[in-house]
């Protein structure tokens, strides 16, 4: 996402929120590690905390001190911040980290909006599909702000199973239901499962997007959703576009006017 945004002459930056993070190929303009490292943690004796106790730990300490992120970001204006966060899911859900974070950002009059992101090669099947619906839904649920849900790594399935995961982009719950509860034995579990996929299907908030990192037309699709989500460039001066630019702004108009036709 930084290299296409970078393509487009788009100012980007990147915080890594992640205490736990070994190894990234990408600038970042603050690193929590810096502040406080999940490794660290867990070589404290008087701790004794494990891999996720220690993550847990990182992160209410950082909730603490967002003095350090408030100092780390300095003014930045009509930029993106990209912040990378863990992948542990407890702390969309059940814990109020994440929550503390996104209030304190909007405090700094920061246009906030989550991209929640499931990797396709777990997706493949009915399942599983639900159980991803619902751990976004529940991050929805927590956190409160408009939220893009993305099935990741699309570039690294076969034909087959790309073929087999499109029905997931945009899926029929009820017909879900029917593939599902064939498998299933209890009658309670079938009765709860047709319940859930009710559930998921009446209120329509979870859809997907798919991302492939080999394909730019695929990252820029996602890029156009979080630009509409959050108003990016609303408060941009007005500049004679180019002619290359009135093509781009043409794509756009029409990929936007496709969605509302829908």
């Amino acid at each position: 996402m930084v290299q296409h945004c970078e393509a487009l002459g788009r100012a980007v930056q990147v915080v890594n929120l992640d205490p736990a993070a070994e190894l990234f190929s990408y600038p970042v303009m603050a690193d929590i590690r810096e502040l406080i490292e999940v490794d660290d943690v867990m070589e404290d004796e008087s701790l004794r905390f494990g891999p996720n106790g220690g993550l847990v730990f990182c992160m209410e300490y950082f909730a603490n001190n967002f003095s350090w992120l408030e100092e780390s970001l300095g003014h930045v204006e009509d930029d993106y911040v990209l912040f990378d966060c863990p992948g542990q899911i407890e702390l969309y859900t059940h814990l109020p980290v994440m929550k503390q974070l996104v209030e304190q950002l909007q405090q700094w009059e920061f246009r906030v909006c989550g991209v929640f992101l499931v990797d396709s090669q777990f997706m493949v099947e009915s399942f599983k599909f639900i159980s991803g619906v619902l751990a976004a839904l529940s991050a929805m649920i927590s956190l409160e702000i408009p939220q893009i849900n993305v099935m990741t790594k699309m570039d690294l399935l076969s034909k087959k199973a790309k073929k087999e995961i499109e029905k997931y982009l945009d899926p029929d719950m009820y017909s879900m239901i029917e593939d599902s509860t064939n498998i299933l034995k209890s009658k309670r579990f079938k009765k709860l499962t047709k319940s859930i996929c009710g559930l998921i299907d009446d209120y329509g908030m979870v859809r997907f997007l798919p991302l492939d990192r080999s394909d730019e037309e695929s990252i820029n699709i996602v890029l156009q959703h979080i630009d509409f989500t959050i108003q990016y460039g609303e408060d941009l001066e007005f500049k004679e576009p180019k002619e290359c630019e009135e093509d781009k702004s043409a794509i756009v108009d029409e990929y936007f006017q496709d969605r509302v036709d829908e």
